[in-house]
């Protein structure tokens, strides 16, 4: 099936099938690979990215529910003031160690601080929960969510 989808501002026109993946349509089909694979059962929160500005895992999310939506990755994130504040915290609270789970983790913290500007630790470790980080920065993380909320 043709569907025109709307992916960083920009309109793009891939042919699928209905039921593929959001997630294998943004790295196999328009090469936006920041966006991870992890699980492939929205438990790990690797393929996070927002539609209409909610976080949800693309790896289970149909193409065909998509429909008209705006969907923002990590290869833009940094355009909008909270992306852009979460990642610069990133880098100064050291954040990153193998990497593989932080662009779902940025999209997580995003969708967080647009709805929560000044979230408590306990708030942060909800929002945070689905998101697994194999390498154990949390403690850094929740750091690094409240810089990016004190800015």
């Amino acid at each position: 099936m043709i569907f025109t989808i709307k992916v960083n501002g920009q309109a793009h026109i891939v042919d699928v099938d209905d039921d593929t993946p959001l997630l294998w349509v943004l790295r196999d089909v328009l090469g936006m690979t920041g966006t991870k694979f992890g699980c492939g059962m929205a438990l790990c929160g690797a393929c996070t990215v927002h539609v209409d500005g909610v976080a949800i895992r693309s790896c289970v999310t149909p193409i065909d529910s998509v429909g008209t939506s705006e969907i923002t990755t990590i290869e833009a994130i940094g355009a909008t003031v909270v992306g852009a504040r979460i990642q610069k915290a990133w880098l100064d609270r050291e954040v990153v160690q193998c990497g593989y789970c932080q662009s779902g983790q940025i999209m997580s913290a995003a969708d967080l601080l647009a709805t929560n500007a000044n979230p408590t630790d306990a708030e942060i470790d909800d929002a945070m929960s689905g998101n697994i980080c194999r390498c154990g920065t949390y403690a850094r993380i929740r750091e690094a969510i409240k810089q990016a909320a004190a800015t």
